[in-house]
């Protein structure tokens, strides 16, 4: 099945299909008006020309219905993350070679001054836009199309892992992302009933995959947030009657953050899908919102895929999907990793020799990057598709999420999970939220350095964080950090994941408060000048400059 067949069935359904703030529409108008901006697209497109356009949006109607018209027309849609600004904003709509730009007056000033030679934009919210658009209003779904659309026609090209190079743009085709849809209203028993409730960006594939194509596959509807807000979440799921929603990042922690109410159960919502929410911080939502969340996992390429079965153990994401061959292998030689082994109270116990890379050694649906080759050897090495995430397996097969490649720490010869650090650090009764990270050892190796965010009211006392530290049986004696940074709010990439690069970028040069511990057996005390001072020296002493200082050009 084709996200073309799957538009096409809600002509003549007058049910609510689409609604936001701005506006509601029935599905037949969401197929209708696909149907008008797919006809417009066919005559936009330079014949010759890959049939691609950008979509420089928010959540607003216009994003949905742009997505179904490329469906029809056979186009794919790549998606424009706002927060890209100047050349690597130019750089993403060029790259996907996106003949036809969509957005509104918002993001005009973003566009300014840029080199978009050939790219016809299009402005949303103006006369002009909706006079163009006049003359295709009578058109049907599947009369206009500028290739033949088929399962393995590109729907998709949304970007990934941008935040330490160029993103690259993933291949979706509309197959895969119909079929993923389907998979997650099987899983789910979500039917025609059910209201989607879409509150992380749309330029990210989450949205689209997890939420907007499985609302498409099972007739639902469809409920838009134009970004995400913590404290509209709950008024917005009352108003649209939303029973289903995804996340992804740190969005269920500011949830948690927002003041309690007497009516935090009074709402239709009844599942959440996304990951990295951790076990602690999803039984505290399902135990004030009767909410029940579902850590799932996807790479965002599809080369991987883990499904969860009612057997799966707390803490725990599932088993390999049906067809998926998934191990966890050390990066270094190859060889797969040893099962975890816990403890009586389900601490990890040999965590540097359980820990690895997440690969598929079957068959793998990924699809491939757009024009990049050298992305494409990375994820396919071997035979293999490397998913660039850490995870630990336990004997009977369940497999555990422990952060990404990225975020892996050597301390004193012992590798660590950022991601298992922070799932304990956030048990702590005053943080909303919590980010590990790594810092670089005067000598060799890292020293641990995490980033708080305090709830409402509450101040960081060291000697209550230290008691805390220590009354924690699963926080392994390499992981207690060596340095805390107090933040009003941590800093969040476009698609709501903690920004490690900029807090590694900062390290110990930033403005905000930072508590240390001399020597792991210490209390933590205060960072002063004149400890920066000295560890300047102890660092300068091995040729290495203090985190966080830029060196002079050689």
């Amino acid at each position: 099945m084709t996200v073309a067949e799957l538009v096409q069935r809600q002509w003549g359904d007058h049910r609510i299909g689409l609604r936001s703030h701005e506006a509601t529409l029935t599905h037949h108008q969401v197929a209708a008006g696909a149907a008008a901006r797919a006809s417009l697209l066919v005559d936009l497109l330079p014949r010759g020309a890959e049939p691609h356009l950008g979509v420089l949006l928010d959540n607003t109607p216009e994003f949905p219905l742009w997505l179904s018209a490329a469906a029809l027309a056979g186009a794919a849609v790549a998606g424009i993350n706002p927060t890209r600004r100047g050349a690597e904003l130019a750089r993403d709509i060029r790259h996907t070679e996106c003949r036809v730009l969509v957005t509104r007056r918002a993001y005009l000033p973003l566009l300014d001054g840029l080199p978009l030679p050939g790219v016809r934009v299009l402005v949303t919210d103006t006369d002009a836009y909706r006079e163009l658009l006049a003359p295709h209003e009578g058109a049907k779904p599947g009369e206009a199309t500028v290739r033949p659309v088929r399962p393995d026609s590109r729907m998709l090209l949304y970007f990934t892992s941008g935040s330490t190079g160029a993103p690259k743009a993933a291949i979706c085709s509309q197959g895969r992302l119909a079929a993923a849809g389907r998979s997650l209203v099987t899983h789910f028993r979500l039917g025609p009933d059910d209201v989607h409730y879409i509150c992380m960006p749309m330029f990210h594939g989450n949205a689209v995959i997890a939420d907007w194509a499985p609302a498409l596959a099972a007739g639902a509807g469809v409920a838009l947030r134009a970004r995400f807000s913590a404290s509209r979440f709950l008024s917005d799921v009352r108003e649209f009657g939303a029973t289903y929603f995804t996340y992804v990042g740190r969005a269920v922690q500011y949830l948690l953050a927002t003041p309690a109410g007497p009516d935090d159960r009074e709402h239709r919502l009844r599942i959440g899908f996304g990951t990295e929410a951790g076990a602690v911080d999803a039984a505290r939502f399902e135990a004030r919102f009767g909410v029940r969340l579902v850590e799932g996992y996807g790479s965002s390429e599809g080369g991987a895929a883990i499904q969860r079965t009612p057997d799966t153990p707390t803490g725990a994401i599932g088993r390999a999907a049906p067809g998926d061959d998934l191990a966890v292998v050390d990066p270094a030689t190859g060889q797969e990793c040893e099962p975890a082994a816990f403890s009586p109270s389900g601490t990890l116990l040999n965590a540097s020799s359980a820990i690895g890379e997440l690969v598929n050694r079957g068959r793998t649906p990924f699809e491939g990057y757009w024009r990049n080759p050298e992305a494409d050897a990375v994820r396919l090495r071997g035979g293999w598709y490397w998913t660039g995430d850490l995870f630990y397996r336990d004997a009977a097969g369940f497999l555990y999420f422990a952060g990404r490649t990225d975020d892996r720490l050597r301390v004193d010869s012992e590798n660590l999970a950022a991601a298992m650090i922070e799932q304990i650090l956030s048990r702590w009764e005053r943080a909303a939220g919590v980010a590990v990270y790594a810092i670089p050892d005067p000598v060799a190796g890292d020293q641990v350095m995490t980033a708080l965010a305090l709830r409402e009211g509450a101040v960081f006392d060291p000697a209550t964080f230290q008691e805390f530290l220590t009354a924690q049986p699963d926080l392994g004696t390499k992981m207690p950090p060596r340095y805390v940074r107090v933040v009003p709010a941590l800093p969040l990439t476009a698609t709501n994941k903690i920004h490690r690069v900029a807090l590694r970028r900062e390290a110990l040069r930033c403005e905000d408060p930072v508590w240390w511990r001399p020597t792991p057996e210490a209390p933590y005390r205060r960072l002063s000048p004149h400890d920066l001072t000295a560890l300047r020296e102890q660092y300068a002493a091995q040729n290495r400059p203090l985190p966080g200082q830029r060196q002079d050009p050689a």
